[in-house]
């Protein structure tokens, strides 16, 4: 029988686990149907889930309707929890997104849906809690279409125009779909597969509602993935049993996993002891599994979520805690048994990110909340008969750096041989770490290679600044060279860190927090306050809408300040105002200096991350600080970069033995020297130094925003929109023949009905009106977008939202008031150059020129 693994995500409290016990008992699985608030639902069979009602660890069971095996994957809907569903999507065929009628979108759920998207997750939608009174279903499809896609759809397969909606999603299918007015099942069955159209269906879990009609719904249109004959797997989960026995949970992609068969993987060669195949807190093992099976083994001692067998698929999370705190014993356990403790935890949860701070003796975790807090310490009672308790709450900091630099680590005490080079560069907002290998194997054999870049992938790494974890940044492996008798496999690891910290030394750097994307529904008496508020949280925020007196406002703003507004919202707006928050992106801090004095780190003192390099010199290994480093390096030191292509860096094996032997000489039988060959001139560090093609420049203005911010031109406005709009136009003409780069203004037409996006040529420089439903803001983040990459680009806007969304794709930002300050002071400039220049030549009058 086929059989299709499908995964059930939502909002906390939105009816998923009651889904999940219709799904059951419609299929003939379970007798009776669970009920959370009853304690006897099928998944909730953990003390802790019975307790608080609500699902905290991922588990499946499978049930069979009609020719279809489903293997259902419940997840938890608590945003505490959020990263235990996270790593369920890596493995799921479809998810079925569970959204209550009566909430609405929260701000989870559009998380949900952006995960979803980021792993190209196939999506049913059900809408539960329909028989609840004032649900409406063109309301709610309303929602659906401006938080999560235009393209969810009401399968109501008896709707007239039920085949219309569906082939709207897809240009060539609405070719197909107007010249013969039909649809086949096999093209929305394609449809759905490939993220075009996402079934939206309705109905009352706990009434048993369209329970029915949904699964047949499943059976219709969903399809079983296709698999390789030979044996793949990915890994979503790791755990342990009661007995403590490590238990690697994993979907089966390709062939078949028998007991006692031999895994390879990393540099490990384990066999599989035992196969089990859970559901509701019990399992059975097995003997065999094929492709599509879900599973747990034994016997596997170094996985991790995310890993994969047999294939190699990139997996990164999403979803990151935004709490730092510190967890100690409240009985007499030593603090470094606790830490044992905790690092079988961390196993089955990567993101507390468990860590001893050696430096202060205490030990730290990264939590996404307080029912998280609550849930670790039962869990670690019950597991380790250990009393703990969190203490000292705070955001979770990174750091990133604003410009690229090379950097090269040594390490090379008696009879040990490394070294690397490593560029660094900044990335977007959210682009977590990156890493890149350009290095050639005739350059550095592959084995070390992959050394360097597992070193680089697996292990977090320290900014300078106040020592916190570094994100978007691209590490890029350039070269290396090892000796073939001398080099350790520890080596590289050692030369590896040295370059990253010695590079890091050379850069600018930025300390990082994390800020909620909100929502802020209110009356429109009380938006003037609520905009004060969110300018005192240091964020950005807009009003989206007003309507029927009431207001949204949207915009980002640091976690640290506004995570507590909620209370004070409800007091001033007497319960009519109300505020979604969704984990959003790490910005810039709004305390940076306050960050890194309380932080108190020494990046020199930090002796598990040096800057230093290691050479040696008559048999000894001596330190050469980071700043000298290139003075010492083997490596050649220069090379030119075009476009995006390199020198590769080569030194052969016989001038490393003549360096090798030239350092150990004192301990050789043969002494060739007796000196140290000190470099002959000191150079100023400028790290490898590359020739950069020159970016083509661009500056983007928003018109209105310009005209709006100054009272000259608002003035003009007011008389004659056409003249203010003239006189902007003539002063951006005039700063581009100082400039001499492209200059774009655009102006919002998104209210002309029917208008079309048009360019035109104003002298000079480009003018561009919007289309219909089109802002500037929708124009200008589309072409940063789409050239950020090849052209520096610069956009005049005073919308803090839009500015910190610019920056989050790479470009730089101007206010319109300091812009317009730019172009005055710079055509005076040139005004004063001029006056200079010529000021010896005869100035002729008026009367002169009638001579």
């Amino acid at each position: 029988m086929k059989k299709i693994t499908i995964g059930l995500v939502a909002h906390v409290d939105s009816g998923k686990t009651t889904l999940a016990e219709g799904l059951l008992f419609e299929s003939g699985k379970i007798k009776t149907a669970g009920r959370v608030d009853k304690k006897d639902a099928f998944f909730d069979s953990h003390d802790l889930e019975k307790s608080r009602g609500i699902t905290i660890f991922s588990k499946q069971a499978q049930f069979e309707y009609q020719n279809l095996s489903f293997i259902l994957l419940d997840t938890p809907g608590h945003v505490d929890f959020a990263s235990e569903m996270e790593r369920t999507l890596f493995v799921l065929d479809y998810a079925i997104l569970i959204i209550s009628a009566t909430d609405g979108i929260k701000g989870h759920t559009r998380t949900l849906a952006k995960l979803l998207s980021k792993y190209n997750v196939p999506t049913f939608i059900f809408i539960n809690k329909m028989d609840q009174a004032d649900t409406d279903k063109a309301a709610i499809l309303e929602l659906l279409h401006n938080d999560i896609s235009d393209n969810c759809v009401s399968f109501d397969e008896t709707a007239t125009d039920f085949l219309e909606n569906v082939a709207v999603c897809d240009d060539l299918t609405l070719e197909k779909y107007l010249e013969t007015t039909k649809l086949t099942t096999a093209q929305i069955i394609n449809l759905i597969a490939t993220r075009k159209v996402f079934p939206v269906c309705f109905g009352s879990a706990l009434k048993l509602s369209g329970i029915r009609e949904f699964l047949d719904l499943m059976v219709k249109y969903m399809i079983t993935p296709t698999y390789a004959e030979c044996f793949a797997a990915k890994v979503f989960k790791i755990t342990f049993d009661p007995q403590g026995n490590r238990l690697t949970h994993l979907k089966v992609i390709g062939g078949h996993l028998k007991v006692r068969e031999i895994i390879s993987y990393r540099d490990l060669v384990e066999k599989i002891t035992e196969i089990r195949i859970y559901e509701s807190g019990g399992y059975k093992t097995a003997t065999e599994v094929a492709a599509g099976d879900v599973c747990s083994v034994l016997g596997l001692s170094k996985t991790k979520a995310g890993d994969t067998f047999g294939e190699s698929l990139e997996y990164s999370t999403k979803i990151e805690p935004v709490l730092n705190y510190k967890i100690v014993a409240t009985d007499e356990t030593n603090i470094k048994v606790l830490y044992e403790y905790l690092q079988q935890l961390n196993q089955e949860e990567p993101m507390l990110n468990i860590i001893w701070r050696e430096d202060i003796k205490e030990i730290e975790a990264k939590i996404m909340g307080e029912v998280q807090i609550e849930v670790l310490t039962s869990i670690i009672k019950e597991r380790f008969n250990v009393s703990v308790t969190f203490l000292e709450g705070t955001v979770v900091y990174k750091e990133t750096i604003q410009n690229e630099a090379v950097g090269v680590g040594h390490y090379e005490p008696l009879r040990h041989y490394a070294e690397v080079m490593l560029k660094l560069e900044p990335q977007p907002t959210g682009t977590g770490i990156v890493i890149h290998n350009a290095c050639a194997s005739e350059n550095l054999e592959k084995n070390y290679q992959q050394q360097i870049i597992s070193y680089l992938k697996n292990n977090e790494h320290r900014g300078m600044l106040a020592g916190y974890s570094l994100t978007d940044i691209k590490i890029t492996l350039l070269a290396g060279i090892s000796h073939k008798k001398h080099t350790s496999p520890n080596d590289f690891k050692e030369a590896t860190r040295r370059a990253l910290r010695q590079a890091l030394k050379q850069v600018d750097s930025l300390i990082l927090e994390p800020y909620y994307n909100f929502v802020i529904h209110l009356p429109e008496a009380n938006l003037g306050r609520a905009l004060n508020d969110i300018e005192r949280f240091y964020g950005a925020g807009s009003v989206s809408n007003i309507e029927n007196q009431t207001a949204i406002i949207t915009g980002q703003a640091p976690i640290s300040t506004i995570a507590g507004y909620q209370k004070e919202l409800i007091a001033y707006t007497r319960g009519l105002g109300s505020i979604s928050f969704e984990i959003g992106t790490f910005n810039k801090a709004h305390n940076s200096a306050e960050i890194i004095a309380n932080a108190a780190y020494n990046a020199d003192a930090d002796l598990a991350n040096p800057a230093y390099s290691v050479f040696c010199s008559h048999g000894a290994g001596f330190m050469v600080p980071w700043d000298q480093v290139f003075d010492y390096m083997h490596l050649e030191q220069t090379a030119e970069k075009k476009s995006s292509s390199y020198e590769q860096y080569s030194i052969s094996a016989e001038e490393i033995d003549q360096i090798i032997n030239r350092a150990t000489a004192n301990t050789e039988k043969k002494r060739s020297w007796k000196k140290v060959i000190e470099p002959k001139e000191k150079k100023e560090i400028k790290a490898v130094e590359y020739k950069f093609a020159k970016k083509k420049e661009y500056i983007l203005v928003d018109a209105y925003n310009v005209i709006f911010a100054h009272t000259d031109f608002r003035e003009l406005m007011n008389k004659n929109l056409d003249s203010a709009r003239i006189a902007l136009l003539d002063e951006l003409t005039n700063y581009q023949a100082l400039k001499r780069c492209e200059i774009i203004a655009v102006f919002d037409a998104y209210k002309v009905k029917g208008g079309v996006e048009t360019m035109e040529k104003y002298h000079n420089i480009y003018v561009v009106f919007t289309k219909e439903a089109q802002t500037a803001d929708h124009y200008i983040e589309r072409f940063v977008h789409q050239n950020v990459k090849e052209a520096r680009i610069t956009v005049v806007t005073s919308d803090h939202l839009e500015q910190l969304i610019i920056i989050g794709k790479g470009a730089n930002v101007m206010s319109a008031k300091i812009f317009r300050a730019c172009m005055q002071l710079e055509s005076n400039e040139l005004l004063d150059e001029y006056l200079t220049t010529n000021r010896m030549e005869k100035n002729f009058g008026f009367g002169d020129l009638l001579l």
